[in-house]
């Protein structure tokens, strides 16, 4: 039998010595914290997607700067719609509604967003004279999902929603309400260059008209041929925790968005 040297039984006892075994056992446990985390978010994305298309019924993205766990975002906006078309012969519908915005930083990777104020509706059918709903209620909220970040790139995954309740109109003797349903589900890309942060994505989204004449209530949809749509966008910071977000939406719709936004 061949003796073994004392080099060779130390080579072995490091190989399984405590140090080692705990070094490895934390490699194995970091991917697995890894795949784990992965898992959790594909999970988030399905179970909101679920809840969404099920009970609701979402608008402009907030861009990709999301707020850290337990920290807030506070800011105002004004988002404009300029142009949307309806299905079928009922023409197109304006929008200009003013918000405060609340971001909660539920994990460093997903916020929830709110935001609450007043809008107004005016809807043009085809043929017939424009009905110009002035300002009520406005209200909407969402999600934004940082999907990967490495360096100053990111991608993030964004379900948005908004509700108009403007104030009824009559045409004669004819009274006429109606809900503006704006939602859309986005994914984005933007890069970090200090100075400025542009972005840049696309977007599913539809909006709805619900319209009642006297009592007769109907759900008037987009135009479906026009659901994708093209989002650029940019944040401007004027300090660390003071910044301006800008975004436009082109091709399912005109629109622009404007927002001063802070972070706590």
């Amino acid at each position: 039998m061949r003796d073994v040297s004392a080099q060779e039984l130390n080579s072995k006892w490091e190989f399984l010595s405590p140090k080692r075994v705990s070094r490895s056992f934390k490699v194995k446990t970091s991917c697995f914290g890894e795949w784990r985390s992965r898992m959790i978010k594909f999970f988030l994305i399905i179970l909101f997607e679920f809840f969404i298309f099920n009970l609701s019924y979402a608008a402009p993205c907030y861009g990709s700067r999301m707020p850290k766990k337990k920290k807030i975002f506070m800011g105002i906006q004004t988002h404009a719609v300029f142009k949307r078309y309806l299905e079928d012969e009922f023409g197109k519908v304006r929008s200009t509604q003013h918000f405060v915005l609340l971001s909660l930083g539920v994990y460093d990777w997903l916020s929830l967003d709110l935001k609450a104020a007043a809008g107004n509706l005016k809807q043009h059918p085809c043929g017939t004279a424009e009905l110009d709903y002035s300002s009520g209620f406005a209200g909407g909220y969402g999600f934004r999902l940082r999907l990967y970040e490495r360096n100053n790139f990111k991608t993030v995954f964004g379900f948005q929603h908004i509700s108009v309740h403007p104030r009824k109109v009559w045409q004669g003797s004819i009274k006429h309400r109606a809900i503006l349903d704006d939602w859309q589900f986005s994914l984005l890309g933007s890069y970090n260059f200090k100075k400025f942060t542009p972005y840049l994505g696309m977007r599913w989204s539809r909006l709805d008209y619900i319209h009642w004449e006297d009592d007769s209530r109907k759900r008037i949809k987009s135009d479906l041929t026009k659901d994708m749509g093209l989002i650029v966008g940019v944040d401007i910071p004027f300090k660390k925790n003071l910044w301006m977000n800008l975004e436009g939406n082109f091709f399912d719709s005109e629109a622009l968005a404007l927002s001063i936004n802070y972070s706590f």
